[in-house]
């Protein structure tokens, strides 16, 4: 069951990156093979855990934390880091009545890779009266790491899902920068089985040197991206548009399709965080009781 987790298929231009020059390489050494994956259901307000498996270094935990009808799954890396050829797979399905939040246990860090990426393949499926929050907390990418990311969502009609990720280029406060290696982020979003967004992010050697550019990411060290699906497309875009006035940090919002895109994007990652944050108490508070405000472990 826990080989289920390899049938992950990334997108065809996700591909792998040309290595630079150097004898060392990533096959040479001991890199990491995780997957985890979890199934729940959700009867009465109640959300249970159905199916778990994980293999190492990934570790599925699911806290219990008093007085929440939703269930908050922490997925964590034991190996600290994320290495060129490390593959991690993550699936996640929510089922009926069930009200899930995921996150990890800290920011992810991608380290500097020798000639291969690092893939991370991250698959989200949420049934009919499901509700789905995926938060993670930060990717931190140093310079000279090279990372393919994929994230495939499987929604249908009458669910409700919040999906986050967030890339921080260097830690601002330690004077890190990040001027070369390479990045392929992507979004891939079915309804009912037919693809209804799919988005890419994709920034490679030749290109860090203009990131500076206004048309470009400017000074922006700090960017993520915020999918919302559920009723009421309308009103709930028009209370994340006052929502951003409030924000420390750059942000707008448009629906494309059948959901809404949210993009985020800060000077450093600790602004962005509190942009994040901020969004987060603000919107939970507008979708009312449910799994869509800030996770605990954001705060541990």
């Amino acid at each position: 069951m826990l080989e289920s987790a390899h049938q992950f298929n990334p997108v065809e231009d996700l591909s792998d990156p040309a290595a630079p020059g150097g004898t060392a390489r990533d096959v040479d050494l001991e890199r990491a093979r995780g997957a985890g994956r979890i199934v729940l259901t959700g009867v009465g307000g109640d959300t249970r855990v159905a199916e778990v498996h994980q293999r190492f270094p990934i570790a599925l935990m699911c806290p219990e934390i008093a007085g929440e009808s939703s269930k908050e799954v922490v997925i964590v890396n034991a190996s600290g880091g994320i290495a060129g050829g490390d593959r991690l797979d993550i699936e996640v399905v929510a089922r009926e009545e069930a009200a899930v939040v995921v996150t990890n246990q800290a920011a992810e860090k991608v380290y500097r890779a020798l000639d291969r990426p690092a893939r991370i393949v991250t698959r989200l499926t949420v049934s009919e009266t499901a509700r789905l929050a995926w938060l993670p907390q930060e990717t931190i990418v140093f310079n000279n790491a090279r990372i393919l990311r994929q994230m495939d969502v499987d929604l249908h009609s009458g669910a409700e899902l919040i999906a986050l990720e967030w890339l921080i280029l260097g830690r601002t406060a330690r004077g890190e920068d990040v001027v070369g290696g390479h990045i392929a982020d992507g979004w891939r979003i079915r309804k009912d089985g037919r693809l209804i967004w799919a988005d890419g992010f994709r920034l490679t050697d030749n290109v860090f040197g203009q990131l500076h550019r206004a048309a470009l990411l400017c000074d922006w060290k700090a960017v993520g991206t915020l999918v919302y699906f559920g009723p009421g497309l309308d009103a709930r875009l028009s209370s994340l548009r006052e929502i951003a006035l409030s924000l420390d940090c750059q942000c707008a919002a448009t629906i494309v399709g059948a959901v809404i895109i949210v993009r985020v994007a800060a000077t450093d990652g600790a602004k962005l965080r509190r942009g994040l944050r901020s969004l987060l108490e603000q919107f939970g508070r507008e979708l009312g009781a449910g799994p869509f405000g800030v996770p605990r472990m954001w705060s541990c």
